[in-house]
């Protein structure tokens, strides 16, 4: 049987190297798998997973990969990214053997295990390329399911762009008329997961042209798919999703992975459905094999039965391929045995080059470093035990970087108080090794472009005389509609966004004003919101991705951290996702809608800033701010604060608050207050009683927390007030104490003060209903007032005798 060509044109000799062709990038890739783990059973290496047994169904679908399209995969896709000319076999071993270098692994630097890939996307200046003249995979991650939610957004991209004829003209290096496919894939036993539940229903509300194929080897590491899926079958059990004549939904697709012409023709059939009618397909790929099992850390023999072992063998994709070439007289025993001694000729000579190439850079400064250390070690009083260091370091074979520094850091203990030029030259030496390793292993968490949050310049709110007042939300309102009026590529979305303008109407009218594609109504889905987002800031859109409520972020706090937070740390500037994240928190009566978890989201969202305005004209500036720079940010709303009257500034929608600077509300000698959001008010109101009883208070509202006070506002304040308190609503030891590591240890405040550092927060449980319940639960004037009051009676009982 001759599988689907789109060309029809083409000679038998140009057909029968097509099919050559991919029999060769199938068995190099299976040949760099079995290499693979020998480096590292042998130590070469740290950890192996690889995509052995999946070969020739990812070359099908890479067949209907076009430039514009993306991949959002999973670890296994190691044959897709070689079909689609994505990745080389120079690049595989480079990422296994983990080699710092972009140049030489363009997937992440060596900051990511094997298997885990992407394109850049970026200049070196951090810009935009032109991914319509690409083919693009967005940044693996390893949890699974979890590049579902942003597969969603990928897609999304492309319905959103042709809608939006004002976006895609503006940003035409991201998208073809919006024909753009985003191709996921995912192991079977991963479609356990919520994520890919979620994201299933989401794209089959919306309609996306993703296309989505499901990997099935028959077990989830060492557990088969009898524990993992209903009926045993991904495909059966999405049946109530299948499209219909009258109701949307999915094409689903089944065929086996080592039926090259029938996967061949499924993946063009299938693709051009979903490109050209932007309907989601899944493509159920049975029968697949697993020849290593999981990965290098076990082996399929202890899980696997003997017959399912030799089914493996017999059924083996590359193995059946090969006897379809020959059953239809398409090339000789002999011609397909030299291709594959060639593959495991090229893929050996890939290894070779690969580690040549790694170990070469580390050589060089393994050389310098011991001849430095024997320099030292001539003319050292301990010289001695010096060049028993380097004795150690030069007997090592495949020495590391880390061994280096070792060395390095224990001959410099053994010359303490020495003085020598050889001494200097390992100092200076030590100090030139450890910058090139920042700029390895700690570089690009945020962005290092020209639209760095901390290159925008800010802009103060204008007002006049007459400027009026309006509610806190109309604020918020009235900067998005001027938003929206200039970023055609501005789009908003969440729970109840659209068609009523939020909960708290900061969106009123604006879907009517808009357009239901600019501002837009989600279902009840955290993880997909936060997705949707993603892979909308990957393809050129400027999303603003509503999470209605701040205890709600719970739900997409993987998505967050895993994805959105480390995307341009893993791919070392290769990958940005600019989007915002909106919600609203504190102060709200009740365990489900008052909650301020900032411990959780400081602990999980490192690489995205997180600003906690007090009111909406500050959170307004905030949008305006990031909405100029190329980084991810979180926005919390003060949540009691929509009806609170606000001036509203003469320049909507233009003025730009910065990042990271504190302001001080409120001047005063005695104690420091520190704090942020709805808290800011209530401080206000404390220190004016305090100051009733001559306890005159600094307070400062931090604005951001991430990140945290940039010029030590906090510090000068301590200096001159020598007391502090930290108040904030999370838990005990959460957001207070992050903001007093950072100031005491982070701003060396700690040599100013005269008293004990203090903290005030919420209790340990989940605030309490009614009134009652949260005044006491939470801070409240009268907690602020008798902690300051008990600090200052501490400090000077005489003029501030107890109360209690």
């Amino acid at each position: 049987m001759r599988p689907q060509i789109s060309n029809e044109t083409l000679t038998y000799e140009e057909f029968k190297q097509i099919i050559l062709n991919d029999y060769r990038i199938a068995n190099e890739s299976r040949q760099a798998s079995l290499i693979g783990r020998k480096e590292v059973l042998t130590g070469k290496a740290k950890f192996g997973i690889f995509g052995d047994g999946k070969e020739i169904a990812q070359i099908a679908m890479a067949k209907a990969f076009e430039e514009g399209d993306f991949r959002s995969g999973y670890y296994r896709d190691q044959t897709f990214m070689f079909a689609a000319g994505l990745l080389t076999l120079e690049q595989f071993f480079s990422q296994l053997y983990a080699v710092p270098d972009a140049s030489l692994e363009p997937s992440s630097a060596g900051r990511q295990m094997n298997g885990h890939y992407g394109t850049r996307l970026l200049n070196d200046d951090g810009t935009w390329k032109d991914l319509t003249k690409l083919k693009n995979s967005s940044a693996d991650i390893s949890p699974t399911a979890g590049q579902m939610p942003r597969l969603l957004g990928l897609a999304y991209a492309s319905k959103l762009y042709r809608l939006n004829k004002n976006a895609a003209a503006k940003n035409a290096q991201f998208t073809i008329k919006g024909n753009e496919v985003a191709f996921g894939t995912i192991g079977d036993a991963s479609t356990s997961e919520g994520l890919f539940f979620e994201t299933i229903n989401a794209a089959g509300v919306l309609q996306v042209p993703l296309a989505i194929s499901v990997w099935d080897d028959g077990y989830g590491i060492s557990v088969a798919k009898k524990y993992q899926t209903t009926k045993e079958s991904i495909s059966e059990l999405l049946k109530g999703f299948e499209r219909g004549e009258e109701k949307d939904g999915f094409l689903i697709y089944k065929a086996n992975g080592w039926d090259y012409p029938a996967l061949c023709e499924m993946y063009e059939k299938g693709i051009a459905l979903c490109r050209a009618n932007h309907i989601p397909v899944l493509f159920h790929i049975q029968e697949m094999t697993q020849p290593q099992g999981h990965s290098t850390s076990g082996s399929h023999e202890r899980y696997k039965s003997q017959d399912r072992l030799k089914w493996e063998e017999k059924n083996d994709c590359i193995h059946k391929m090969r006897e379809w070439i020959i059953q239809n007289s398409i090339s000789s025993n002999e011609e397909l045995e030299d291709i594959e001694s060639a593959a495991k000729k090229r893929a050996q000579e890939a290894r070779k080059n690969a580690w040549d190439i790694h170990t070469a850079g580390i050589k060089n400064e393994h050389s310098k470093t011991t001849a430095l250390l024997q320099q030292l070690s001539a003319v050292s009083s301990n010289g001695v035990f010096i060049g028993k260091i380097n004795d150690e370091l030069l007997q090592s074979s495949d020495p590391e970087r880390k061994e280096i520094c070792i060395a390095i850091k224990k001959s410099l203990r053994y010359v303490i108080g020495e003085s020598s030029n050889e001494k200097h030259a390992l100092l200076n030496w030590l100090n030139e090794f450890e910058g090139y390793n920042k700029v390895r292993y700690d570089s690009n968490q945020f962005s290092q472009s020209n639209q760095s949050i901390f290159n925008i310049e800010p802009v103060p709110p204008i007002y006049k005389d007459d400027s009026p007042l309006v509610d806190g939300r109309e604020v918020l309102q009235a900067n998005f509609d001027y938003l929206l009026s200039t970023m055609p590529e501005l789009v908003a979305f969440g729970e109840d966004v659209g068609g009523i303008g939020g909960v708290n109407q900061t969106y009123a009218g604006l879907q009517q004003k808009h357009g239901d594609y600019r501002v837009i109504d989600t279902g009840i889905r955290e993880a997909t919101i936060i997705g949707q987002g993603i892979g909308l800031a990957l393809r050129g859109f400027r999303p603003i991705a509503e999470i209605q409520y701040l205890d709600y972020i719970a739900y997409a706090i993987q998505i967050l951290t895993d994805d959105l937070a480390c995307l341009q740390y893993r791919t070392r500037g290769g990958q940005k996702a600019p989007l915002i994240i909106s919600t609203r928190g504190h102060r709200l009566e009740g365990i489900w809608h008052s909650g301020s978890p900032l411990q959780l989201i400081l602990g999980a969202i490192r690489g995205i800033h997180c600003c906690v305005p007090r009111n909406m004209t500050q959170a307004a500036g905030f949008y305006n701010t990031i909405l100029q720079s190329d980084e991810p940010a979180l926005v919390i709303e003060p949540l009691n604060s929509y009806r609170i009257k606000e001036k509203l500034p003469v320049n909507i929608g233009e003025f730009r608050i910065p990042l990271g600077f504190p302001e001080v509300l409120r001047e005063g000698s005695d104690v420091t207050i520190v704090t942020y959001g709805s808290l800011c008010r209530i401080a206000e109101d404390t220190c004016k009683q305090l100051s009733e009883h001559g306890i005159e208070c600094e307070l400062i509202d931090v604005q951001t927390l991430l990140p945290f006070d940039l010029n030590h506002t906090i510090a000068k304040s301590i200096q001159k007030t020598n007391k502090v308190l930290f108040l904030d609503e999370d838990v005990p030891g959460g957001g207070s104490a992050f903001m007093l590591q950072q100031v005491l240890e982070g701003q060396n405040a700690f040599q100013f003060l005269d008293a004990p550092p203090r903290t005030l927060s919420a209790k340990e449980h989940r605030p309490a209903y009614g009134s009652d319940g949260d005044y006491w639960s939470k801070p409240q004037m009268e907690d602020i007032f008798d902690i300051v009051y008990s600090m200052m009676s501490d400090y000077d009982s005489q003029r501030y005798p107890k109360i209690y």
